[in-house]
């Protein structure tokens, strides 16, 4: 697969990059993403929720009434979730992640990149780079593109901090490195940029054994 390159301004440059069959013209695997997505999120989770138990409030044990005769139901302390103090059976803090075979997410970040392939939002761009972290350089970068930019996922081949300085303020662009990249960013943007030297860093990646 090839596309062509273009520039900061939006212009076709001449070149064509050479994209790997291996790695973006894959069937995509539903099930794989499904999985892959799956543990991003729950990993991303906090796990902090925690509310009162009956163990968690201050009270008497003393039987309250006797165990039969009353036409009542049994109570055995007033410290029973049924008489408001606490609840029963609360969530608790816990960890939700879970472990991936690491083929598996290999897979799942082929079938997103052969999904936006087939969907015809992938956008290679020559390497750039911005003389000083400022947020309107970012604009003036969207505001030259030709393509869809409500969500756009930008990667890069190496850390540049002078774009990810100048995109942090925009909520609808973010910058990554090629090696960070994961399933999650790549289904969650509506354009996904590349830069060149990214290219062959997915490539290895992605094709590692």
């Amino acid at each position: 697969m090839e596309l062509n390159i273009i520039n900061t301004k939006g212009k076709e440059t001449g070149k064509k990059a050479k994209l790997n069959d291996e790695v973006f013209a894959i069937t995509p695997n539903d099930h794989a993403i499904y999985l892959d997505v799956k543990q991003i999120q729950a990993n991303g989770r906090q796990g902090t929720h925690k509310v009162k138990e009956r163990g968690d409030f201050a009270g008497s044990t003393k039987k309250l009434k006797r165990q039969k005769g009353t036409g009542g139901a049994r109570s055995g302390s007033i410290k029973n979730p049924t008489y408001g103090n606490g609840r029963a059976h609360g969530p608790r803090p816990r960890d939700y992640g879970f472990k991936l075979n690491i083929k598996l997410k290999r897979l799942a970040r082929k079938s997103a990149l052969s999904q936006k392939a087939l969907d015809k939002k992938i956008t290679v761009i020559e390497d750039f780079t911005f003389d000083a972290p400022k947020t309107k350089n970012c604009i003036e970068f969207l505001q030259n593109m030709t393509f869809d930019t409500r969500k756009v996922l930008l990667v890069l081949g190496s850390l540049d901090k002078n774009i990810i300085l100048s995109s942090r303020n925009l909520q609808d662009f973010k910058v990554t490195q090629a090696t960070d990249l994961n399933t999650f960013d790549i289904l969650n943007c509506s354009q996904l940029i590349l830069s060149e030297k990214s290219i062959p860093v997915i490539e290895n990646v992605l094709n590692a054994q």
